[in-house]
């Protein structure tokens, strides 16, 4: 059961488990795991999956231990890399068998704004998965595609300050950079799906709850992202520099949301295939107006055919079921 209890002088939210995955950029991770020990709330457990990132992280770990007090880590060192979707796979999985009550979901890249488990928590009452506000590393607001169109398989964003009638609004998809996810819709829904490897995964996961609960945004800064990355601003959304392994996986992972929207009734095939047209026209406009460059035009037309190649797979199935757990 959730609460808030005092051991050695420092306030702990029992039964909170943050998960974080990492994959070789200990410096961040030691400036999240700080922010972590700094934190007016700790969480009761700290789940780190490192991807097998062949570097100084686990000695990053091991430092920060002495600082986190009395919170109980768990630090996993995978045998290889299973992306951001399979490190969150497994990190819910161990967190949810250690019984954690509620899952905060982050990357390495991030820290946590000294109050922001508190800002979370205090919605925990009337909600089971929810989010909060981000900063860039710069301190200006992270941009934020809020609203999932099943039709076209694509998040849009709500214009305007969504936050002026109220300090709560809702949305159908989630982001794993910050998600606060109750164990009640994890075991309603399973573990995220390791398939996506990246990108993806999070707003599936996100759809996949809104369908079992309200998920919501709400007001307060809760993470500010350490890394710096190349954008630009076209008023409607924000693009910013990516890899051509991300822009891959971009495309070939509209194969597995096809499946997803097809389970649910929700699967539209010419609306579907404007929005891939869509994201495809989002990856050239990035490479050609942020990175400035045309090579890697390939990762987009590779990505499109696994991507059909996915869609046609008949022996796709569902998330795996969530096994049950004996609580502590």
């Amino acid at each position: 059961m959730t609460g808030v209890e005092t051991d050695t002088d420092r306030r702990i939210a029992r039964g909170v488990a943050v998960v974080v995955v990492t994959y070789r950029r200990p410096a961040m991770l030691a400036q999240l795991l700080e922010s972590v020990a700094g934190s007016t709330l700790l969480p009761e457990h700290l789940v780190i999956i490192d991807n097998a990132s062949g570097d100084e992280t686990p000695a990053v770990v091991e430092a920060a231990r002495a600082a986190l007090g009395p919170v109980e880590l768990d630090y996993r060192l995978l045998e290889r890399n299973l992306g951001g979707a399979g490190g969150f796979h497994e990190g819910v999985r161990l967190a949810h068998a250690a019984g954690a009550e509620w899952m905060w979901l982050m990357d390495d890249d991030v820290a946590l704004a000294p109050s922001g488990l508190e800002t979370l928590l205090a919605h925990a009452g009337r909600y089971r998965c929810l989010m909060g506000e981000r900063e860039n590393s710069d301190g200006r607001p992270f941009f934020f595609q809020n609203v999932f169109f099943p039709a076209l398989g694509v998040a849009l964003p709500r214009p305007g300050n969504l936050f002026r009638r109220a300090d709560v609004w809702h949305t159908n998809l989630a982001t794993f950079e910050g998600l606060f996810v109750h164990r009640s819709v994890v075991d309603a829904i399973g573990f995220p799906d390791p398939r996506f490897f990246i990108t993806w995964d999070d707003l599936a996961y996100g759809w996949l709850a809104s369908h079992v609960t309200d998920v919501v945004c709400v007001k307060g800064v809760v993470l500010q992202r350490l890394r710096h990355q190349r954008q630009i601003s076209l008023g409607v959304r924000h693009l910013a520099e990516a890899s051509d392994l991300s822009r891959f996986y971009m495309m070939r992972n509209r194969g597995l949301l096809v499946h997803y929207l097809r389970a649910r009734g929700r699967y539209r095939p010419i609306p579907f295939a404007f929005g891939t047209a869509l994201v495809a026209l989002k990856e050239v406009l990035r490479l050609v107006a942020v990175e400035r460059r045309l090579k890697g035009m390939g990762s987009i037309t590779r990505g499109m055919r696994e991507a059909r190649r996915i869609a046609r797979d008949d022996a796709w199935s569902g998330l795996p079921e969530v096994p049950p757990a004996d609580r502590p």
